[in-house]
């Protein structure tokens, strides 16, 4: 009998091996995708399968993508990919799929620079406008201005002339005639920039330097101004500067004023400027021209309230007027860093209302204002338009003359940051080179060896450190290259010796004193910094060094240090300062200098030197001292006395030593 088939037991399966084959799974038709039909693109799209047409769904044609009608945008520095596709109205991902193809790898909130930005957004038939974060916020409040919000604003009033024409003493003469009017005590000028009463209605005013190197200063003053005064000196007529400042008026398109100074001088020739003046296109109003001439005399307070009438009554032509509820926006007009405060800030406001604790954006800084005061020092907690103010709060300083714009703080810091890696960018480039002093650069030059002489500056003020920027570079000849590294505000730290020495550089301290512990690592480092108070001995002293003309060098040998703790009033001795000696040691015979939050104060020799009630002839580290300074009575507590000789070498000399020293 055969065995029944269903009776056999099933064999074992393969190692390896399933015991039941399985049916191999049918494979889906594709489906038409939604986004297909209505025509945008995909990265891959549905290929169709050949047979697989009769027997379901048709695949849908993809129609092409419609043409983009032109947008108009306006592009910032700095935008991201999702403020990009909010102004063209596209999807970010389609900008995020367009850099793909270029080869670019981006996020959503990546930062875009601007030839990208333009390049990417005309691929979408945008038509591209670029413009600062600052221009940008001074277009959307222009849009939302009307004539309801516009309030009439003081004026500002520049005053521009040769040096010493009077230009200070002027408006010193204004300052006391607006005490004598009801301010009460003195006035302390703190800023450059500050605010007049006359009557119910106020002037500011803004002080520029006559002398020749500061013309970008005049330029930046010509700028924020709606009237300017022009002083000149009766006795001595128009000079270079003056016709400098007629220059600058005239491009800045604004009323010139002609206050003609020191008529009260017995050589004055007031009818000679006249004429010289009017031969430089301004014609006096009383000769049928349209400027307005007064002969004043600071020094007697004469036809000062004559001058205020005129510039009132030109400012009232003129039609002045603000929206003081706008965003807060004006420039900087000067910039320092303070030792108590850190870096501060005098900005005149020129639109909007300017408040405590307000974001703002000036160039690559970002700030919040901490704080605020006024022309004589008191805190003020707004600021309206037509107002000048220190501002406390910044996280840098910022360049005098860039933009101050109140915006809110995310797209502040966001465009802050872009602009300084930037600006780290262009400061990594800089090249490094060995280093050199000024007493050794004529006799390279004459080896061929130096082709560029890097230089960095610190100042005491911003304006100065600009100054030197643009007036050092002009010194260049075709042997040697001058070019300034870096430029800064504050006193020489550690930091500036170690960029110097890593970019074989020289600094130039204007107005500026080393710390101690920068000083011993200038030391160590053999870098050269050279201390100047005066503008044109610095250019003097460069030009020399490359004619090799350098005169006698007096060289100056550090001797201690004391710091201030206390003032006493003596009669017949003046103020004597108690101090304790930190550093070194006081001599008698030597030289002292006052410094004072970094910046050098005054420089003299002791009147006396005491440890109790006897005389000494020095003092050490670690020792109480009072001393008096001759000449000088206004010493303050945390004062830094510096003492140190001088010793006049010369110029073979000091480099025979500089070059000892280096071997050893």
């Amino acid at each position: 009998m055969l065995p029944s088939p269903f009776s056999e037991k099933p064999s074992k399966a393969e190692p390896g091996k399933p015991l039941y084959a399985r049916k191999p799974q049918q494979r889906q038709r594709p489906m038409a995708d939604k986004r297909e039909m209505e025509g945008e693109r995909k990265l891959h799209p549905t290929r169709h399968r050949p047979g697989a047409g009769g027997r379901g769904v048709a695949a849908a044609a993809i129609a092409p993508p419609e043409p983009r009608a032109p947008r108009d945008i306006t592009l910032t520095e700095g935008i991201t990919i999702r403020e990009l596709a909010e102004k063209l109205d596209v999807r970010a991902k389609d900008l995020l799929k367009t850099l793909l193809d270029r080869g670019v790898f981006a996020s959503i909130n990546q930062a875009l620079d601007v030839q990208t930005a333009t390049d990417l957004a005309q691929s979408f038939n945008g038509v591209v406008s670029v413009v600062s974060l600052e221009e940008e916020m001074v277009l959307e409040v222009a849009k939302e201005e009307t004539k309801e919000n516009l309030k009439p604003r003081p004026p500002v009033v520049t005053v521009m002339g040769h040096v010493d024409h009077g230009k200070t003493s002027l408006l010193d003469g204004i300052r006391l005639a607006d005490v004598a009017a009801g301010e009460a005590g003195g006035i302390t000028q703190h800023i450059g920039a500050y605010k007049v009463q006359v009557g119910e209605k106020s002037v500011v005013f803004v002080d520029t330097p006559g002398h020749e190197a500061f013309t970008r200063m005049r330029a930046r003053g010509a700028k924020v101004t709606d009237i300017v005064v022009l002083v000149v000196a009766a006795d001595d007529g128009v000079m270079p500067q003056t016709r400098e400042a007629i220059d600058h008026a005239k491009a800045a398109n604004v009323p010139i004023i002609v206050a003609i100074n020191k008529i009260d001088k017995p050589e004055a020739q007031p009818e000679r400027v006249k004429r010289q003046l009017s031969d430089l296109g301004l014609m006096p109003a009383e000769w049928g021209g349209e400027t307005e001439f007064v002969e004043v005399s600071a020094k007697q307070k004469k036809n000062l309230d004559k001058l205020l009438e005129i510039i009132l009554l030109v400012a009232d032509l003129r039609e002045l007027k603000a929206n003081p509820d706008a965003p807060a926006s004006g420039t900087v007009l000067e910039s320092r860093v303070d030792k108590g405060r850190g870096p501060v800030a005098t900005v005149l406001v020129q639109n909007g209302t300017l408040n405590n604790g307000d974001f703002f954006i000036v160039g690559s800084v970002f700030g919040k204002v901490r704080a605020m005061f006024d022309d004589r020092g008191r805190p003020v907690k707004t600021a309206p338009p037509s107002t000048p103010v220190e501002v406390l709060g910044l996280q840098g300083v910022p360049e005098a003359g860039d933009h101050f714009q109140v915006t809110d703080e995310a797209k502040a810091r966001h465009v802050v940051e872009f602009r300084q890696s930037k600006q780290r960018d262009a400061a990594l480039r800089a090249s490094a080179g060995s280093r050199i002093t000024l007493d050794q650069l004529h006799e390279q030059l004459k080896a061929g060896e130096v082709k560029e002489l890097p230089i960095v500056i610190k100042a005491d003020v911003q304006g100065s450190a600009e100054v030197l920027e643009e007036m050092l570079p002009k010194l260049s000849t075709d042997q040697v290259k001058l070019k300034i590294i870096n430029a800064g505000v504050g006193t020489v730290t550690e930091n500036d010796i170690l960029f110097a020495s890593a970019s074989g550089a020289i600094i130039i301290a204007f107005g500026v004193r080393p710390d101690r512990k920068a000083q011993d690592l200038a030391q160590q480092e053999k870098v050269d910094i050279r201390t100047h108070n005066i503008i044109y001995e610095v250019s003097d002293e460069i030009k020399k060094a490359m004619e090799g003309l350098l005169e006698p060098v007096f060289q100056e040998t550090y001797v201690g240090r004391a710091e201030v703790r206390n003032t006493f009033r003596i009669k017949g001795s003046g103020t004597v300062a108690g101090c304790y000696v930190v550093d070194g040691v006081i001599r008698r015979d030597s030289q002292i200098r006052v410094v004072r939050d970094g910046a050098v104060i005054y420089t003299s020799k002791l009147s006396s030197l005491k440890r109790f009630k006897d005389d000494a002839s020095e003092v050490r580290t670690g020792f109480e001292c009072g001393l008096g300074i001759a000449n000088f009575n206004d010493v303050k507590v945390g004062d830094i006395l510096e003492c140190f000789q001088v010793t006049k070498l010369s110029a073979a000399e000091a480099a025979a030593q500089g070059t000892s020293a280096a071997r050893k």
